[in-house]
C-alpha cells in the first residue's frame, strides 16, 4: 500500500448479515472488466468521504480521544496554535486557532451566531458537507464584519425562516462540519482570540425562536474503523452507511446507478467474501488501480486551484476532490484562501533536512493577499508539523520580518540557527528526512486566482 494511504487510520467494515442479502444479483452477472472500472471510479469517489468520516469518528465517538469535541451541535475551540502533538488532520495551519463543530440537521436546522469584528481581525467559518464540498461560508470575506445569525439547514427542511436570520446556508447532506478559523496577530493576541471564540454560538432553531423542541432523530448505526481493511473492499460497507445521510443529487443519479452494480446502495450491507472469486479479483484490481491513480495525481499537484469548493466549482471532478482530501483535507475555496507550495528545490531535488535553503520574494512580489499570508513546514509523508527548539512552525506577514536592502524579502530554511542574517526570518527544518512547505494566502487577489502570480522556487544555499 502506498504512503498516501498507509499513514492514515482508515475505515472498517460494518456488521455482517446473511450472505444472501449482501450480494447484488446484478454484480454476479457483470463482466470483470466493467466491475473493475466501476470499482476504480467508486473508490476515487468515496475516498474523501471516508477521510471525512475518519475525522468525524475521532471527534464525535471517542470521549477519550484528544480530538473529541463533545458531541453534535456544539463548538470545541482550540485556544492555542497547533503543534506537532496535534494530529487530527494533515497539513494543519499554524496561523488561525481552530473552532470545530459537527451538526446533525435531521430534526431541525442549527443557527450559527457570530459577533462583530474590527477591520484588522480575520475569521471564517467553513461549512463542509459529507461529500467534503465547501457549501457555505460565514466570515469577514464572505458575509462581512458585522454580527449576524445564519441558519444552516439540511436537504429536507421546508420550514419558515424566522426574522433576524441574515442568510440560509443549505447543505446537501444531513451531517455538516463547521471548521472555524480565527486569525492570530501575534503571541500576545491569544486572549483576544479566546474572547472572540467564546462569541461563536450554535443553537437549534427551536431555541432561537422559543418554540417547542422537535422530535429527536433516531440514532445512527455508525460503522467502526479498521485500519487494516478500510480502504480495501470494506470501503463499500462504510460508504453505504454514509450515503444514507446523503440524498442523491440529480447530478449524481447516473453515477449512483452505476455504483449499485458493485453493491454501493445506501443502507445495504455488503459481504465481499460472499462474492464469486472472479468478482472479488475484479474489485480488488479496480481498487489498486484507483490507489495508483490517486498517488500519481497527488505527485503532480502544485497548487490547490480546482481542488476545493462547492459542487458547482468542482465540476464533477472526483479525482480532484480525492487529491484534495489526500494532500490537505478541508482546504478553503479559492475565494477564501489559496494554497501553494513545493517539496522540491530549484535543482529538482526533494527538500531535505540538513540542507540550507532560502525563499526570496523580489521587490513588489510579496504574496498578494488582502488579509495575510504564511509559510508552514511539514514532514513527509505524514504532512505534520515538525518539532524544533524554538517552537516556530511558520513565518507570516504578521511577523516582524526584516526586508532585504532592495525591498525584497528572504526567508531562510535550515535546521540550525542562521550564522548570518536575522533569526526572525528563519523557519527551522528537521535535522534529517524530507519535508514540504505550504504557502497560504488568505484573501488572495485576482492575480493569484488567475495565475499571474506564482510562488518563487526554494533555492539551495548549501549542503
Amino acid at each position: 500500500m502506498s504512503f498516501v494511504y498507509s499513514r492514515r487510520t482508515v475505515l472498517g467494515g460494518m456488521g455482517l448479515l446473511g450472505a444472501s442479502l449482501m450480494v447484488p444479483r446484478c454484480l454476479l452477472a457483470g463482466e470483470p472488466s466493467e466491475l473493475q472500472a466501476i470499482a476504480q471510479q467508486a473508490w476515487i469517489y468515496a475516498y474523501p468521504m471516508l477521510m471525512h468520516y475518519q475525522t468525524l469518528e475521532k471527534q464525535l465517538f471517542n470521549p477519550s480521544a484528544p480530538e473529541y469535541v463533545g458531541g453534535f451541535n456544539r463548538f470545541r475551540h482550540y485556544s492555542q496554535l497547533y503543534t506537532p502533538a496535534n494530529r487530527e488532520i494533515v497539513t494543519p495551519n499554524n496561523d488561525t486557532p481552530y473552532s470545530w463543530a459537527w451538526l446533525d440537521l435531521r430534526s431541525e436546522p442549527q443557527v450559527l451566531s457570530v459577533p462583530a469584528v474590527t477591520r484588522d481581525r480575520y475569521y471564517v467559518h467553513q461549512l463542509v458537507d459529507q461529500y467534503t464540498h465547501n457549501f457555505g461560508y460565514v466570515g469577514v470575506l464572505s458575509t462581512g464584519r458585522a454580527a449576524g445569525d445564519y441558519l444552516i439547514a439540511g436537504p429536507h427542511w421546508q420550514g419558515v425562516v424566522p426574522d433576524g436570520i441574515k442568510a440560509v446556508l443549505r447543505s446537501e447532506t444531513e451531517i455538516v462540519m463547521i471548521l472555524g478559523r480565527t486569525g492570530l496577530k501575534n503571541a500576545d493576541d491569544m486572549p483576544a482570540v479566546r474572547a472572540l471564540q467564546a462569541q461563536y454560538r450554535l443553537c437549534g432553531l427551536h431555541e432561537y425562536t422559543g418554540s417547542a423542541a422537535p422530535v429527536a432523530a433516531p440514532a445512527i448505526a455508525w460503522p467502526a474503523w479498521d485500519s487494516k481493511t478500510g480502504l480495501g473492499p470494506a470501503f463499500i460497507s462504510v460508504l453505504n452507511q454514509i450515503l444514507t445521510l446523503c440524498p442523491t443529487p440529480s447530478a449524481e443519479q447516473g453515477l449512483r446507478e452505476r455504483f449499485a452494480r458493485i453493491g454501493i446502495v445506501p443502507g445495504q450491507a455488503f459481504d465481499f467474501a460472499a462474492l464469486p472469486a472472479e468478482a472479488q479479483q475484479a474489485l480488488l484490481a479496480g481498487i489498486r488501480q484507483a490507489q495508483t491513480q490517486l498517488q500519481e495525481a497527488v505527485g503532480k499537484t502544485r497548487t490547490t486551484l480546482g481542488l476545493f469548493g462547492n459542487r458547482e466549482a468542482m465540476h464533477g471532478n472526483y479525482l480532484n476532490r480525492a487529491v484534495a482530501a489526500s494532500i490537505g483535507i478541508y482546504g478553503n475555496s479559492v475565494e477564501e484562501a489559496f494554497y501553494t507550495g513545493t517539496r522540491l528545490d530549484n535543482q529538482g531535488q526533494p527538500l531535505q533536512g540538513g540542507r540550507r535553503y532560502r525563499l526570496r520574494f523580489a521587490p513588489g512580489q510579496l504574496p498578494p493577499a488582502s488579509e495575510f499570508w504564511s509559510l508552514t513546514l511539514y514532514d513527509l509523508p505524514d504532512r505534520q508539523l515538525v518539532a524544533n527548539a524554538i517552537d516556530r512552525y511558520c513565518l507570516s506577514s504578521r511577523d516582524v520580518l526584516q526586508a532585504d536592502n532592495d525591498g525584497g524579502l528572504t526567508l531562510m530554511m535550515q535546521s540550525g540557527a542562521p550564522e548570518q542574517g536575522v533569526s526572525s526570518n528563519w523557519l527551522p527544518t528537521p535535522q534529517s528526512g524530507v519535508f514540504t512547505v505550504i504557502l497560504r494566502l488568505y484573501g488572495p487577489t485576482r492575480d493569484v486566482i488567475e495565475q499571474r502570480w506564482r510562488m518563487p522556487v526554494v533555492e539551495v544555499v548549501s549542503v
